[in-house]
């Protein structure tokens, strides 16, 4: 996605270079504006193998520079043969870029002898990728005019399908959304299938350069975007809304909102997608199918529109100059923003779907402001630093590959503000986290390479966790007892949150300490005002001197008689040495899971290069 965005601010130049510049004095405006966009497009093969390369190899540096010096040579020995039209394409960048980010995994820790070392480890790899890139070069010219002859072949059977094809091309993009793959087909139509001379003669590939090169075909595998994620998609968002219980409901409206708003004006549409997506995996298929629909009304209304970066209202604006009919859209999104509300309004009381707002619907937190306190609980929720292979995003989710993707704490994560998890098989994973997903990934990475001891702290209990200073009780409340957090249990069980060694069992079995070896002394209280009831009702599972893990189980108590006899369930889960701690992050407070990770980290005043521990 890196090279992606790069595209808007050529659709900026290139509309900007529309208005009247001549009679503002200012004639050779225009022309300096054009020629900025047209050079982002055809700099955009260099920019996908930059991409490709960085992104398959954690941004590495030797890979990108690997990648641009291969597109070089590509360039240079392709135009070196007269009679022979070859440029350089996105797929072209892609598949150098593939070579490239390969070569650095395979040779960046490569050993030569020591006298010429210099040129081992990832210094070799723009040396390799530069070979490779010149017999690479040499097999395209002598295949290119295949290549060509195939590539306007496709283009031709593609636009031979018509409408059907434009449908096909709609619905499998929204069904590849669900996995994240869903720019695999995208960029093959819009970057390769179809081709367009421009008037200097040069021959532009894809959907999306042609719409930008004045070809007035092009913008059918784009233009029918702009009704679902200007409309369709923002009806779905007020449909949950409506639909959402009264007291949750200005929550909901608050946030689905944003999500709506977030749709309509830049086309980012997963944060109201995956709101349902989970919870009714059928009706998703139905908005695949009208998302089709909706492109193939588009394409036979003679509709043409194409955009930057996505379908929303901004592209819409900047480059309605350059589409067919592009004003059709807006009735075309109206109607589709009316059925997809009222089939949406029927099928959530309908089927009693839980989307956000209602019984058990997931939630979307806005929570920005705390992205760097929750990122080390985010850290613990996918199995910590040991289990992470590579970590990328996108624009809506983190990409991970992890040693073991069971580690996963799904729970966690969607306490923690995710709108989806999803495992694509062998260790890759994706987090749904919407457009906070990079600043995410941000702030995981600092937490990495800091050098902080960090404990991290599990439920101890099912049931909702809240702050201190909502327990009914003026000790703990005002955290004279030490500082931490307090759950309202819904299951007589309580496990260890944390590992480390039970040095406190009261005898009445209502309290147990724990401390961890970072030397933080946890207290464990069932209740307020328990003590009274001499342990009646409580059984013990662990004993002084024990060496506990998280989840492991410590007591179970008689949650109705506790209820009935006592002043509150709360249980307080409090660090009594706070002075050891330097900072504390707290998750959500809101429903938990026994033994779920990441609701509490605290940072230990002194390093001592411990990292995350558990």
């Amino acid at each position: 996605m890196l090279p992606m965005i790069a595209l808007p601010a050529a659709a900026v130049f290139l509309s900007l270079s529309q208005l009247p510049w001549e009679s503002w004095g200012m004639a050779s405006m225009a022309l300096h504006l054009s020629q900025s966009g047209d050079m982002i497009f055809y700099v955009l093969p260099f920019l996908f193998a930059l991409g490709v390369a960085m992104g398959l190899t954690g941004n590495a540096g030797s890979a990108g520079m690997a990648a641009l010096s291969g597109m070089f040579i590509y360039t240079a020995v392709t135009g070196s043969y007269s009679g022979l039209e070859i440029q350089p394409t996105v797929l072209i960048g892609v598949l150098i870029g593939i070579m490239a980010g390969y070569s650095y995994e395979r040779f960046k820790e490569f050993k030569l002898p020591e006298y010429i070392q210099f040129f081992g480890g990832p210094r070799f790899v723009p040396l390799f990728v530069s070979f490779m890139s010149v017999a690479f070069s040499i097999i395209m010219v002598q295949i290119a005019p295949a290549v060509q002859d195939g590539m306007l072949l496709l283009g031709q059977s593609v636009e031979s399908a018509g409408g059907f094809g434009v449908f096909l091309f709609g619905f499998v993009y929204r069904i590849l959304v669900v996995f994240g793959l869903h720019h695999l087909v995208s960029h093959a139509f819009w970057f390769q299938v179809g081709s367009y001379t421009t008037e200097n003669g040069s021959m532009v590939y894809g959907d999306l350069p042609r719409f930008f090169a004045g070809d007035p075909a092009a913008g059918a595998y784009m233009g029918g975007m702009y009704p679902v994620m200007m409309f369709a998609l923002p009806a779905i968002a007020l449909a949950i809304i409506q639909e959402a219980r009264e007291d949750l409901k200005p929550k909901i409206r608050k946030t689905f909102l944003s999500a709506a708003l977030s749709s309509f004006l830049t086309g980012v549409t997963e944060p109201v997608e995956f709101a349902f997506m989970f919870v009714a995996p059928f009706l998703y298929v139905v908005h695949a199918a009208l998302s089709g629909v909706v492109m193939w009304v588009t394409y036979e209304l003679g509709i043409r529109h194409g955009f930057s970066f996505s379908g929303g209202a901004f592209d819409y604006i900047i480059n309605l100059h350059l589409s067919t009919k592009g004003l059709l859209l807006i009735p075309v999104g109206l109607a589709s923003g009316i059925l997809y509300y009222v089939l949406f309004r029927w099928a959530i009381r309908r089927f009693r779907l839980p989307t956000p707002g209602r019984e058990e619907g997931s939630q979307l937190d806005e929570w920005a402001g705390d992205i760097p306190y929750r990122a080390p609980l985010i850290l613990q929720a996918i199995g910590g630093k040991d289990n992470i292979v590579q970590m990328e995003a996108c624009i809506t989710r983190l990409r991970l590959k992890l040693v073991n993707d069971k580690q996963l704490d799904i729970n966690a994560l969607r306490s923690l503000g995710a709108a989806g998890v999803i495992r694509l098989g062998g260790g890759n994973v994706q987090v749904v986290f919407g457009t906070f997903s990079e600043l995410i990934r941000e702030e995981m990475v600092k937490v990495l390479k800091r050098d902080l001891a960090r404990v991290l702290f599990s439920s101890p209990v099912q049931g909702r966790m809240m702050p201190l200073t909502e327990v009914p009780d003026e000790i703990f409340a005002a955290k004279l007892v030490g500082e931490g957090v307090a759950f309202m249990p819904e299951r007589g069980e309580v496990v260890s949150p944390v590992k480390g060694q039970v040095i406190n069992l009261y005898p009445t079995k209502h309290a147990i300490g724990i401390r961890t070896p970072e030397g933080l002394d946890v207290l464990l209280h069932i209740g307020i005002d328990t003590s009274h009831l001499q342990g009646e009702g409580f059984s013990s599972y662990v004993e002084v001197g024990d060496e506990v893990v998280p989840g492991q189980l410590l007591i179970r108590f008689d949650l109705l008689a506790v209820r009935e006899q006592c002043k509150s369930l709360a249980t307080p889960m409090i660090i009594t040495n706070p002075d050891r701690v330097r900072s504390w992050s707290f998750a959500p407070f809101k429903g938990v899971k026994k033994g779920q990770a990441s609701v509490m980290s605290v940072v230990l005043e002194e390093s001592n290069g411990g990292g995350d521990r558990q």
